[in-house]
């Protein structure tokens, strides 16, 4: 199969998937005779694990990590499920910070006039340390 054949199965572009196997993520396609890359259900396969990894937040490098226990056969499912905990710690202290800096624009936002003076609650509050 093609790379635009794999694109359109993954969703994802031809520059992301040659991207990802430049930089040694995906398993290396085979060339035909004239240079082409053929690629196979396992590529297809890779690249949605990646792409749905990123979906709900790992890094490239965490897929990477993701990929090689998805080809491990004697991997160990405590190790994926460990690596799934810890991104949603990661998650929750995103959102905890979101939630922060949430209130903080809510309360110069209500502070502030939004008049046509030059007095701004705004840029003083956020010129502060």
């Amino acid at each position: 199969m093609n790379i635009s054949n794999v694109a359109t199965k993954t969703g994802l572009t031809t520059k992301t998937i040659r991207f990802y196997e430049g930089k040694g993520i995906i398993t290396v396609p085979e060339r035909s005779s004239n240079g082409y890359r053929l690629y196979g259900e396992k590529h297809v396969a890779e690249l949605n694990l990646i792409r749905r990894s990123r979906l709900v937040g790992f890094s490239l490098e965490e897929c990477g990590e993701l990929l090689a226990l998805s080809r491990d056969p004697k991997r160990k499912s405590a190790d994926v499920k460990l690596k799934a905990q810890e991104k949603l710690i990661e998650i929750d202290h995103k959102i905890e910070e979101l939630l922060k800096m949430k209130k903080t624009l809510e309360t110069l936002t209500k502070q502030c006039p939004g008049n046509e003076g030059a007095a701004c609650p705004i840029i003083e509050g956020l010129s502060q340390d």
